[in-house]
C-alpha cells in the first residue's frame, strides 16, 4: 500500500508540474509518466485517466484538510476549520485556478460538487435540528443545489480572480455579506 500512495504522489506532483506551464487539455499521460520516470502501465494501475488523478489530488489533500471538523463544533471551531480550507485553497491556488478550468466529462468542478453537497446537505440538516425532528428534516433539491452553487461559484470566482485576495481576506469579506443579509432580513422580518 505505501508503494502504491509513492506512485501516485509522485504521479501527482509530476500533473501538478506540468500544468504550471501546460493547459491541461494539452497535457497527456505521457508527458505526467516522463515527469516522474514512470511508464504509462503504471500510470492506468492506478488511475482511469488524468482527469482521475486530478480528483485524486484533490480527494487526498483536501479531503485531509476538511475531514479535521465536525458539525457539531462551536462556531469557533467551524470558522477555524473554513479558514483552514480557504487556506489550503488559496496556498494551492495556482493548482486549483487551472483544475477548475477544466471543462466536459469527468471535470474537476463535478466532482468537487459531488464532494460539496452531501456536506451542505448535511450542515442544513444539523441546522434544522434544533426545529424538526430528524425524521421530519428533509433538504428540497432546489435549496441543495442554490446553497452549493453559491459555495462553488463563490470559490470558483475567487480563486480565478487575476488578483486572488488572501484566503483572510476572502473569508472576511463572505462573512461580511452573510451577517449583513441576516440584519437585513432581520430588518425586513420585524
Amino acid at each position: 500500500m505505501a508503494d502504491s500512495n509513492i506512485t501516485k504522489k509522485a504521479l501527482a506532483e509530476s500533473l501538478k508540474e506540468i500544468m504550471k506551464t501546460v493547459p491541461f487539455d494539452k497535457i497527456t499521460v505521457a508527458h505526467i509518466c516522463e515527469g516522474c520516470d514512470m511508464n504509462r502501465k503504471s500510470f492506468y494501475y492506478h488511475f482511469k485517466d488524468k482527469y482521475d488523478l486530478v480528483n485524486w489530488i484533490f480527494d487526498t489533500e483536501f479531503i485531509k484538510v476538511a475531514s479535521e471538523r465536525s458539525f457539531k463544533e462551536t462556531y469557533e471551531e467551524r470558522m477555524e476549520s473554513i479558514e483552514n480550507i480557504c487556506e489550503y485553497f488559496y496556498d494551492n491556488r495556482e493548482f486549483y485556478q487551472k483544475a477548475l478550468l477544466i471543462k466536459g466529462q469527468n471535470s474537476f468542478s463535478d466532482h468537487f460538487c459531488e464532494y460539496i453537497q452531501p456536506l451542505v446537505k448535511n450542515r442544513i440538516l444539523f441546522l434544522l435540528e434544533e426545529f424538526v425532528t430528524i425524521d421530519e428534516a428533509e433538504v428540497d433539491e432546489f435549496t441543495l443545489d442554490f446553497l452549493t452553487d453559491a459555495i462553488l461559484c463563490a470559490i470558483e470566482r475567487w480563486l480565478l480572480s487575476k488578483e486572488c485576495m488572501k484566503a483572510d481576506e476572502f473569508l472576511e469579506k463572505i462573512m461580511g455579506l452573510i451577517k449583513t443579509a441576516i440584519v437585513i432580513m432581520q430588518q425586513e422580518l420585524s
